[in-house]
């Protein structure tokens, strides 16, 4: 009988996918992270119109963030390790599906804790995609590119905000049923449906550069590993650097109009002049920091922390004018933008097989900001706002100076063409 020879079948490596194929996972990602960064913002730009609907106090009505924020902690670290055990794009699909369901559920609350549980699941699903989207980009892409690839997934999340923005002005000047926008969240449901056929399948991948990946070892959570001696400390001095970010954040942003209406005395109009200059220098930042951090490093792009810090300090104490204050937001909201490398560097400084678990360290930061309103508000009670917002250049600092202290992980040895991979060359 003639001898049958099996040959052993090699798993396929991402660079051996066409710059094609992985470009329209790219654009797969950034479409499903306009409709999640379009779910998650809902609860602001429709809180006063859920208020009225629901009757809800200034308090339940601020409270509907805190309960999406805590269902994103927890479903940044228990998806993410379930994406990495069970495969990221299969987790996307059921997150997808999960986000898109929960949004539309919005439309049937009639209560304070209807509203409130609605709220905190679609938190769970959302704060998912964070770590799962980053997961999922770190394999397909060069080390060399993953900043810019990183600010592509950035610029959709913001341009979701403009859209909204956008057709919400339209629900309400043609008088129809804010509900509406909540409809949407049939789109990613639908859409979740086409993800095998765009996104490669990551559990039979090996990552861009690297060898094949071993799993968690059995009855193992992916945690555990991001607290094993090897990674304990690293784990935790990620954890304080993105929850500094967040604290901050919350001390100067969460109180600027506030500070613009009672301290500066800007009209609404002003006020949402003055917003969009900073939302606008966020989304040209994120691009800019994504260059920096695939041409310098990833640690180079904590200088935009130490910039923020700096220009908090002329914003709130020079002697400036109005449109002066806005090219200062502008600055700030771009240097706030740096952060965009993050998603690439969590991914890399952890084994290939943790790179979702390790990416929702991310969201384990908003510990920090649930307790940053409380503070700040104390403080701007005893001392003022300005005094209030100043902790925030000081915390902006602290966290640079972090992150710094942490592994760099691009190879500057790295010799990947960006041509090569359809971006531009640094």
């Amino acid at each position: 009988m003639p001898t049958i020879v099996q040959r052993e079948v090699l798993p396929l490596r991402a660079e051996d996918l066409s710059l094609p194929r992985r470009l329209a996972a790219l654009a797969y990602l950034a479409l499903a992270y306009i409709f999640y960064s379009w779910a998650w913002n809902t609860v602001d730009v429709l809180r006063p119109y859920i208020a009225a609907d629901l009757r809800l106090t200034l308090t339940q009505a601020g409270s509907l963030y805190s309960a999406q924020a805590l269902g994103a902690l927890i479903g940044a670290v228990v998806n993410g390790q379930l994406a990495d055990r069970f495969g990221r794009r299969n987790a996307l699909m059921v997150v997808m599906v999960g986000y898109g369901t929960l949004l539309m559920l919005g439309t049937g609350v009639s209560s304070y804790p209807q509203i409130l549980a609605q709220r905190l699941v679609l938190g769970y699903f959302t704060g998912s995609m964070y770590p799962i989207t980053v997961g999922i980009y770190a394999g397909l892409f060069a080390t060399g590119v993953r900043g810019r690839v990183a600010s592509v997934i950035m610029g959709s999340s913001y341009l979701a905000i403009s859209l909204l923005g956008v057709a919400s002005s339209a629900i309400f000047d043609r008088g129809l049923d804010w509900h509406l926008l909540l409809w949407v969240g049939a789109i990613p449901v639908v859409l979740s449906l086409a993800a095998p056929l765009i996104v490669p399948n990551d559990r039979a991948l090996i990552p861009y550069g690297g060898a094949p990946t071993t799993s968690t070892a059995k009855g193992k959570l992916p945690i555990g590993e991001l607290f094993s001696a090897r990674y304990r400390r690293q784990t935790i001095m990620l954890t304080m650097v993105s929850g500094f970010n967040f604290f901050a954040y919350q001390a100067f942003s969460g109180w600027a109009t506030t500070y613009l209406k009672t301290i500066r005395g800007f009209t609404d109009s002003a006020i949402g002049v003055s917003v969009t200059w900073m939302f606008a220098g966020s989304v040209i930042g994120g691009f800019f920091w994504g260059w920096v951090g695939d041409r310098y490093g990833r640690r180079a792009s904590a200088v935009g922390f130490f910039i923020a810090a700096a220009l908090i300090l002329v914003y709130l104490y020079a002697p400036i004018s109005a449109a002066t204050l806005n090219v200062v937001a502008f600055g700030y909201g771009a240097c706030l933008a740096c952060s965009v490398v993050w998603g690439p560097w969590l991914a890399e400084l952890y084994p290939a097989h943790l790179k979702s678990t390790a990416a929702s360290i991310f969201n384990w930061g908003r510990v920090f900001s649930f307790f940053a309103p409380l503070i700040t508000g104390q403080i701007a009670e005893a001392f003022g706002l300005a005094a209030t917002m100043t902790i925030a250049s000081a915390v902006f600092s602290i966290a640079a100076l972090i992150w710094l202290s942490l592994p760099e992980t691009l190879n500057r040895g790295d010799t990947t063409s960006p041509a090569a991979e359809g971006l531009p060359a640094t």
